[in-house]
């Protein structure tokens, strides 16, 4: 209580109270505020990844595996942090699975219209087409299996550590409900992203 500031992001608030900030942006039809933005917090993280050969012969459970990655950039002027509707057909075909083979979707949240940008442009056969070069849609994510424990929206932004905090929360969810397969998208100012699926075997945990 005492550490915790309102630099962290906490601000005890109602829906009346935030729909009143004023939105950033290009006005009057900016829709980006405080409120539904993720903030910058701090934060730190360490992974350690190498070949299973490897850390089964130093002793390490691993905690999950690494299936497949993809990295995909777009034109930052009309396709800005729209990464994950981009990349996660790619690294779905890459890894031979389908959007219902994933147990658990996380994807960071750079704004609330970012994400809410990308469920429709995944859920559109006219976007599919027109900027992807495919016949039919990505299709939309289940809502059940996406950010359930918390997106950075409502945990924050910790600059670098970010990418961190998705994988192990997918790893970790998979683990406690017996999942197999999670998928991770962290989207980059620039018009970058990169994708992973993580793969776990659930009878084979862990630290």
């Amino acid at each position: 209580k005492d550490t915790v500031t309102k630099d962290n992001g906490i601000r005890p608030s109602s829906l009346e109270q935030m729909a009143k900030l004023k939105p950033a942006f290009i006005k009057p039809y900016g829709t980006v505020t405080a409120a539904n933005s993720s903030f910058l917090t701090d934060g730190a993280s360490a992974m350690l990844i190498m070949a299973e050969d490897k850390a089964l012969a130093l002793g390490y459970k691993p905690k999950a595996y690494l299936r497949d990655f993809v990295y995909v950039s777009q034109d930052p002027k009309d396709q800005l942090l729209l990464g994950p509707t981009y990349a996660t057909p790619k690294v779905l075909e890459k890894a031979g699975l389908t959007m219902n083979d994933i147990d658990a979707f996380e994807f960071h949240e750079a704004f609330s219209g970012q994400i809410l940008a990308n469920f429709k442009a995944m859920d559109s056969d006219w976007f599919a087409q027109n900027y992807m070069g495919r016949k039919t849609k990505v299709g939309l994510l289940p809502m059940e299996k996406f950010n359930i424990w918390g997106g950075s929206l409502s945990l924050g932004h910790p600059f670098g550590a970010t990418g961190c905090r998705l994988v192990m929360a997918a790893a970790n969810r998979l683990r406690k409900n017996g999942g197999q397969y999670g998928l991770v998208a962290a989207c980059a100012a620039g018009g970058q992203v990169c994708l992973l699926v993580v793969f776990t075997i659930f009878f084979f945990f862990f630290f």
